[in-house]
């Protein structure tokens, strides 16, 4: 099949009446625009280009095919044009979603930090769900998400990236007016057997954080008196206020309810994995890659808030 870009030559020589103009606005030598005309000239099994003491003109056939090649490279500038506006816009680009509690604590450092270094960026954010991250990543409804994972490490496409991000250990949140509370200084951690006799705050059954509670409840050897179920930290948390029991809340969730303490928890030392989830290639979206080490200084640095984990 004949090439179109010697549709586009032909339109070169029509508009510049020589082969060597032709040459130097696709930057090849006027031999090798020589060569091509008389290949295009085998390929359409006509004469095309005529070549006179003044330049080079057309042949009928070579005018023909020339009208086409216009078209052509009309088509090229607009989609180099359309390229450059894309890219542009990608550049500037960053669309991010978080489940509740990164969005208020992890993210608006990191979006405060990406606001300074690049105040034209077009950042937009979402609440996502932990379980859906990876998939609004893979479809490109986001650029970069923050999950959260219990247990096993998440599983994800091969052209999908998880970025650890930090450790957000699982504490034990009482009324302050607690026996517990009481008698322990605040440095000091709880036991998860110490809390068998408690009624329970937790996270609705079939959740993974409520399935971690479950399994460590029954490794410690009691099962769980459980008063109320919710999906919410906050709202456990409002309930521990009240004196309705006690709850396991990440660190990172912790709000400091009003009438409610909290304590460190030394065995087992439960936790959930905080992840960015990226696309592997991030070169069109170069914000991504700022934005993720905008994150992980974040994360650093909330980390290093938190009381260390006690020795078992």
């Amino acid at each position: 099949m004949p090439d179109p870009g010697q549709l586009r030559l032909l339109a070169l020589i029509e508009r510049h009446g020589s082969l060597t103009a032709a040459a130097h606005v696709l930057g090849l030598s006027p031999a090798a625009v020589t060569q091509q005309v008389a290949r295009a000239e085998r390929d359409w099994k006509a004469p095309l280009v005529l070549r006179g003491p003044r330049g080079a003109a057309l042949t009928a056939a070579g005018a023909l095919l020339a009208q086409h090649g216009r078209v052509i490279g009309q088509h090229m500038d607009d989609a180099a044009a359309q390229l450059s506006a894309l890219l542009g816009h990608l550049a500037l680009r960053l669309k991010v979603g978080a489940f509740q509690a990164a969005a208020l604590h992890v993210l608006p450092p990191a979006l405060t930090a990406l606001r300074h270094r690049h105040p034209d960026a077009d950042v937009s954010v979402q609440d996502v769900l932990s379980e859906h991250g990876i998939e609004e990543i893979a479809a490109g409804r986001l650029d970069l998400a923050v999950i959260a994972s219990w247990g096993a490490f998440p599983e994800a496409p091969a052209h999908i990236t998880l970025h650890p991000l930090l450790l957000d250990p699982m504490v034990v949140v009482l009324p302050d007016d607690h026996p517990l509370a009481a008698r322990t200084p605040h440095d000091t951690p709880l036991r998860l057997e110490d809390l068998r006799d408690e009624s329970w705050v937790t996270i609705l059954a079939g959740h993974a954080a409520r399935e971690q509670f479950d399994q460590a409840a029954a490794d410690a050897g009691f099962t769980p008196r459980i008063r109320f179920q919710t999906a919410s930290y906050d709202v456990a948390q409002a309930l521990v206020g009240t004196g309705i029991g006690v709850a396991l809340v990440s660190r990172l969730a912790l709000t400091g309810v009003p009438g409610t303490t909290h304590r460190e928890l030394a065995r087992p030392r439960l936790h959930r994995r905080l992840h960015a989830v990226t696309a592997t290639e991030t070169t069109l979206t170069p914000l991504v890659d700022v934005f993720l080490t905008l994150l992980r200084d974040v994360a650093e640095d909330l980390t290093a808030t938190w009381t260390r984990p006690a020795a078992d």
